[in-house]
């Protein structure tokens, strides 16, 4: 007998699972009879390619066997089985990646609800909600030995030989005093229906297969009710809450296939990483054949759970005859057009709810305005961003709607955050004008408002770029060329003094408030994104400004009449500098030699004070 240390990780979770005081436990059986199914898929998909695996016994079953005499709880299945390793790595020494994940989500919650537990691939431990004693025997298919573990849930589990003449896993479960009931068929009939009448495999008890046992995807969708739709979905992703909405539909002619998916109503933990994409099964003629089939759905729309059923690919389809297969192209855009009528009648008929889903999933879905401009228009109406108009998220349409006469483009600025954007001084001439500006705060914002470029005819124009020109108002004109007419020396004396770190120096025609800014010129990136970048380990160089002066800004003249007494005294480079530093400041960036900028404001207090 071989005796093992739960890692520490697995150990906390066991831990928190065993001192529970979670009352709804019955999810234990929903987790167990959801893994058992995962064994029967996989051993369905490998025998295809190795027939012996099944060793004679076709059937694919989920056995539920009460042994009310021990107070012993049996799931069995016959499905792909574990070797002694896979045993010791998948129950307990090899902490999973969404262990620590779960540790951090259940310790964060107010209700430490551990029915989160499938969500982070941990489900196996919540046998300990209901067991104080749990044993799995198993046997891998294609081999003759089975093993035995065991383990209390306290600090170790065994391992050691064991028999059993057949594939597949058993689960003992020796239950609680206070966890009898679940010995009862009526008992165990009642939680086979409420949370897994939907799969695919018979679940039996005392021989008789007590749910559908039919794919759920394949029934008309009239005799599907929205909680099966529900437990489906919880079974395929472990999401522990109810999908927002979902579109079952059965496409027929050339191509003949069946799709379901489903929003989530809440983010993934690993939501941020396009590398994870666990959304879609690929179902061939209803065989499991790939897991987490990428090729359906675009990396934009990563957040959307989902199978698609085909009865036109190879069972034997790879990864690689995906890339070429046209029948998968058909699939795809259809998949996509589905699920993006999905969001376009959620929006439409729970608006609320549509917020809420674009607050957790919004900065995903715009990536498609940046690499997919076949939905770029689509994606446009659906995107929501705040703006100057008020607390509420907008859409574009809605944008246009309330444009100013003679306004003829959707302005927008990009930055951190709303609050850092609301005092923008390059809001100041848009909002002298009456004009909404959208305040774009993730990071892809910048990439995917210049890629779109236009909607319903308004250009997209970022108030931030250099090369912003705005309706002119001719009196404002006239103050502004007036005020200008004696700052050239001043203007000379700026190039000269910030000469490298500013591409130009310029007077303002888009300033009204504020002394100066920094504006990108052409292809310059923002410097929040700038930020992100650096953050992310890339050497970034930060991209040219051009700055501009306010001409009608008092600190402007007083410098202007400075410069044009004697262009080198220093305290104008002084001035000068500052202007920049605070420019900098105003934008998000660092300052170059901030010891130097908290010199120079000491200097202008001590100036403005004696």
């Amino acid at each position: 007998m071989g005796e093992h240390v739960f890692q520490a990780e697995v150990g906390r979770v066991l831990s928190l699972v065993i001192n529970s005081l979670y009352s709804n436990k019955e999810i234990f059986l929903r987790e167990l009879v959801s893994n058992a199914s995962d064994a029967l898929d996989k051993l369905r998909f490998r025998a295809l390619t190795e027939p012996t695996l099944l060793e004679g016994d076709e059937k694919l079953v989920i056995r539920l066997r009460p042994e009310a005499n021990d107070r012993v709880l049996v799931i069995e299945d016959t499905g792909i089985g574990m070797t002694e390793a896979e045993l010791v790595e998948n129950l307990g020494t090899v902490a999973r990646s969404g262990s620590q994940a779960f540790l951090e989500k259940l310790e964060a919650s107010a209700k430490k609800d551990v029915s989160i537990i499938g969500q982070f691939g941990v489900g196996f431990y919540s046998a300990y909600l209901v067991a104080d004693r749990v044993e799995v025997v198993s046997r891998a298919a294609g081999t003759d030995k089975a093993w035995k573990w065991s383990s209390t849930g306290k600090d170790t589990f065994t391992i050691e030989p064991a028999e059993r003449a057949t594939r597949g896993t058993e689960i003992r479960l020796h239950l609680r005093e206070d966890q009898k009931d679940l010995l009862e068929p009526w008992r165990l009939r009642d939680l086979v229906r409420r949370y897994s009448d939907y799969m695919a495999y018979p679940i039996e008890l005392g021989g008789e297969a007590i749910n559908q046992a039919r794919a759920l995807w394949q029934r008309p969708k009239a005799e599907i009710t929205r909680e099966q739709y529900d437990e489906l979905y919880k079974h395929l992703t472990h999401d522990f809450e109810k999908p927002l909405a979902h579109t079952h539909f059965r496409v027929e002619g050339t191509q003949e296939f069946v799709g379901l998916f489903w929003l989530p109503k809440e983010p993934p933990f690993d939501l941020d990483d396009p590398r994870k994409q666990r959304g879609v099964r690929l179902f061939v003629k209803r065989v499991l054949v790939m897991e987490d089939c990428e090729a359906v759905l675009p990396q934009w729309l990563r957040f959307v759970r989902g199978l698609v059923d085909s009865d036109d690919l190879p069972l034997n389809v790879s990864r690689e005859l995906l890339q070429e297969s046209s029948t998968l192209r058909t699939i795809r855009k259809q998949v996509v057009k589905r699920v993006l009528d999905l969001l376009d009648e959620v929006a439409k008929d729970r608006p609320e709810d549509y917020i809420g889903f674009w607050t957790d999933f919004g900065r995903i879905f715009k990536e498609g305005l940046v690499v997919d401009p076949e939905w770029k228009e689509r994606i446009a109406k659906l995107a929501r961003f705040s703006s100057t108009q008020g607390e509420t998220l907008t859409s574009l349409d809605d944008y246009v709607g309330r444009m100013k006469d003679g306004q003829e483009a959707i302005y927008y600025v990009t930055g951190e955050s709303r609050g850092a954007l609301e005092g923008s001084p390059y809001l100041e001439a848009l909002r002298a004008r009456g004009y909404e500006v959208l305040l774009m705060t993730d990071a892809v914002d910048t990439w995917a408002s210049e890629n779109l470029g236009e909607f319903e005819g308004k250009k997209l124009v970022n108030a931030m770029r250099a090369e912003v020109t705005l309706p002119e108002d001719e009196a404002a004109k006239k103050k502004t060329e007036e005020a200008g007419k004696d700052l050239e020396p001043l203007v000379a004396a700026a190039k000269k003094v910030l000469e490298g770190r500013v591409r130009d120096v310029k007077l303002s025609s888009r300033l009204l408030e504020s002394a100066a800014c920094l504006v990108l010129a052409q292809g310059a990136m923002p410097a929040h994104l700038e930020k992100i970048m650096q953050r992310s380990g890339r050497d970034v160089t930060r991209g040219k400004r051009d700055l501009e002066l306010n001409p009608t800004h008092p600190a402007v003249r007083s410098l202007g009449l400075l410069a044009a007494k004697d262009a080198e005294d220093p305290k104008l480079k002084d001035w000068l500098t500052l202007l920049y530093e605070q420019s900098l400041v105003a934008e998000g960036s660092p300052l170059d030699d901030p010891n130097g900028f908290a010199r120079r404001v000491t200097s202008l207090l001590v100036h403005a004070t004696t």
